[in-house]
């Protein structure tokens, strides 16, 4: 017991600087900013894939004193709730299991969480952490206000002849205080899955997996709540106000899920087709423009399921007990 315990600190604290000093990174090089705060994600799940509960609150800990200690509390209270404490939750779900009787399956089976329920949650953490982030900064029409403002003052430097419509500048400026929650709220919601996803196969392929490995493309789907959700977003956007920027950030992370979904539903479809990689490079290559986006996003939204992995019962303790 002895031994154990000092192989989950000794772990968890080396995951925990490794967190902290690619957060670090993400300062200090400000082009890579956005995958290296990320890949801030990857240590502590691997920690809590591989190793547990224990191994996973310890490497968040140590990373968020580092980070206070070399930077400043609020670094370090930004850092737990955007990376570390998603992180952490997710490999914690991860690593759920129950007798599949429970369920109504057969008496020698495990039953996972559902990776669906994961990304669900997942969506959930990101929303929050923006949300909180949004009324930290003072997140509102004035910030965005003066962002535009500053940006047409640098493109009027570079061209004094041109002269911005005012009615133009005033609907890009409603559009710019929503648009900027939403893709932020998308986008760390899809860097932090394809961090989980990336952890799922660093751990699996070290033999250190206290869940088997399930095919992707197969299990992740949305939980099929998740579209009351993205719909009560976009109600809140007709409010106007903080509940509009609220319904964005929704959008976004929630929309962001659906997509996910739809990319796995494509590479499920084309399994064992003969044009599969041409077709699914011609996908994601097109998923740079809006209507090819926007046709993933539809194929995500209606496959929406919950589909829970059943594995033979190992003779190990549950390692999140």
């Amino acid at each position: 017991m002895t031994g154990l315990n000092q192989t989950v600190l000794t772990t968890g604290i080396l995951a925990g600087i490794a967190a902290a000093l690619l957060v670090l990174g993400a300062n200090a090089q400000p082009s890579f900013a956005s995958v290296l705060y990320a890949s801030s994600a990857l240590p502590v799940l691997v920690a809590g894939l591989g190793w547990g509960n224990r191994t996973a609150i310890i490497a968040i800990i140590t990373a968020a004193i580092i980070g206070a200690l070399l930077v400043s509390p609020m670094f370090a209270l930004a850092m737990t709730i955007f990376t570390l404490v998603p992180a952490g939750w997710l490999s914690h779900l991860a690593n759920l299991a129950r007798p599949a009787s429970e369920i109504g399956g057969p008496d020698d089976l495990v039953a996972w969480y559902p990776i669906s329920d994961i990304l669900l949650h997942l969506c959930g953490l990101v929303t929050v952490a923006v949300i909180i982030l949004g009324a930290v900064i003072g997140y509102g029409p004035e910030l965005t206000d003066r962002m535009v403002d500053a940006m047409v003052e640098s493109f009027q430097q570079q061209n004094s002849a041109m002269v911005p419509d005012a009615a133009a500048l005033a609907q890009t400026k409603s559009m710019i205080v929503l648009m900027l929650p939403l893709i932020q709220g998308g986008i760390w919601v899809t860097l932090l899955f394809t961090a989980f996803y990336v952890a799922v196969r660093i751990v699996s392929r070290s033999g250190r997996a206290l869940r088997p490995r399930e095919d992707m493309p197969s299990a992740l789907r949305m939980n099929r709540n998740a579209m009351f959700v993205f719909l009560a977003g976009i109600l809140l956007t007709f409010l106007g106000g903080v509940p509009a920027m609220i319904g964005a950030t929704i959008c976004g992370t929630f929309g962001a899920g659906f997509l996910l979904s739809g990319f796995a539903s494509l590479h499920l479809r084309t399994k064992g087709k003969d044009w599969r990689f041409p077709a699914l490079v011609l996908v994601y290559l097109s998923s740079v423009m809006l209507l090819p986006l926007l046709a993933v996003f539809v194929i995500g939204l209606t496959d929406t399921r919950r589909t829970i992995a059943l594995t033979p019962a190992r003779n190990t303790d549950t390692p999140n007990t």
